[in-house]
């Protein structure tokens, strides 16, 4: 019996969206929820455990079925289930993939099995709405200490903000501590570089140079809930200036992840010493910073297309003839107005650096990538870039 209830579901998951996580979309999922009746990536799987009674986890290979099990999940499978839980996922909502920080994941199950917002459009007030204020762990500019902060967003306004106290945000003549566009604004999950599971990275452009915020909170949902209310509010603006535009086609590059961050070195403009700096790439948009959590970059660099003369060239600095090993991961971005060289610290991540710049060099231009050349950019050259010293 037992071998012929693994047989039964080897043939249920080959079944078109059986064959993929009902979750994140994985490939190949091996374990599966019994009382959803859906198959499952061991990731998700995981977060499904969480989910108690809601949600009962077995491996498909491993674990013992019995009859009825097997016809739950023939009965419903993962395309019947999405037609269930998925029901109304608004175009904004962001539903995470394999590769995703794993609040993402978390939150879209929960929000999907347990508290079922994707059935009711009125159980997504918390971050489909049009004014949210709330209090967020904030690191201070510099970078010593982490205090609650008052943020603010406002769809009518177009401005997320954030204040010091709550006192300071009722009291209407004290102007908040810092104000963003939402146009202007991205939000990307950096756990990693904040060192907390829920940490967010929120960047603006100010004054021509990229402002960044790092905040966390101490629940996954509420943080995830600022996230697509962001989100929300930029697909709002959008979806009323081009009423004419697919929905979801208006939902794409709301929020973008950061292309590539890491660690490489830079010669300074006069042939100056190598300086070890951390790079982030966000689209079209190079920043350099003493260290990955300061608020500003030191400088940045918009990377245009190739046709306009932005391109790599791999090797060391003309003329050094040194057997340094360090040099065998040197490169250098060509920009019309100035060369970076820049060094990585092993052949892997000159590899990743010099990918994925040229990944971007060799995408067109987009009348979004012009409008940021031009926030970035002195008017003179909207081709250049524009370099920041702190």
């Amino acid at each position: 019996m037992a071998e012929r209830c693994r047989a039964e579901l080897a043939q249920l998951m080959q079944k078109d969206g059986n064959n993929a996580c009902a979750d994140c979309g994985d490939a190949d999922p091996d374990w599966a929820s019994v009382t959803i009746g859906v198959f499952l990536c061991q990731q998700c799987a995981g977060v499904h455990r969480s989910l108690n009674s809601q949600s009962r986890v077995k491996s498909v290979r491993l674990d013992n079925w019995d009859r009825d099990q097997v016809q739950v999940m023939e009965c419903i499978g993962n395309a019947k289930a999405k037609e269930k839980f998925e029901m109304c996922v608004p175009p904004f909502y962001r539903r995470p993939k394999k590769n995703d920080v794993e609040v993402l994941k978390k939150e879209w199950i929960m929000a999907k099995y347990q508290r079922e917002e994707f059935t009711d459009p009125d159980r997504q007030t918390a971050y489909n709405c049009s004014y949210k204020e709330g209090m967020l762990w904030k690191l201070g500019r510099d970078r010593k200490q982490v205090q609650q902060r008052k943020f603010v967003l406002s769809r009518a306004d177009n401005k997320f903000s954030y204040f010091i106290t709550e006192e300071a945000k009722q009291h209407k003549q004290q102007p908040p501590k810092a104000e963003a566009d939402l146009d202007n604004m991205n939000a990307v999950f950096v756990p990693e570089k904040i060192g907390n599971p829920y940490g967010l990275q929120i960047t603006f452009i100010k004054s021509g140079s990229t402002r960044s915020l790092f905040v966390y909170s101490d629940n996954s949902k509420d943080i995830v809930d600022w996230y697509n209310c962001i989100r929300a509010a930029k697909w709002e603006r959008r979806r009323i200036a081009f009423p004419d535009r697919d929905l979801q086609q208006l939902a794409e590059d709301l929020t973008k992840d950061f292309l590539l961050e890491g660690w490489l070195s830079k010669m300074g403009p006069k042939n100056e010493p190598f300086r070890r700096r951390w790079f982030t790439l966000d689209r079209r948009k190079l920043m350099y910073f003493e260290e990955p959590l300061n608020a500003f970059a030191k400088g940045e660099v918009f990377i245009g297309h190739r046709d306009a003369g932005y391109h790599l060239t791999l090797g060391p600095p003309e003329g050094d003839r040194s057997s340094n090993s360090q040099n065998n991961f040197c490169f250098t971005l060509h920009t019309p107005d100035r060369n970076f060289m820049l060094r990585a610290e092993t052949q892997d991540d000159m590899d990743k650096w010099t990918t994925a710049l040229n990944n971007v060099i060799d995408l067109p231009l987009t009348p979004q990538d012009s409008k940021l050349a031009s926030m970035l950019v002195p008017k003179k050259s909207s081709n250049s870039f524009r370099l920041i010293k702190r």
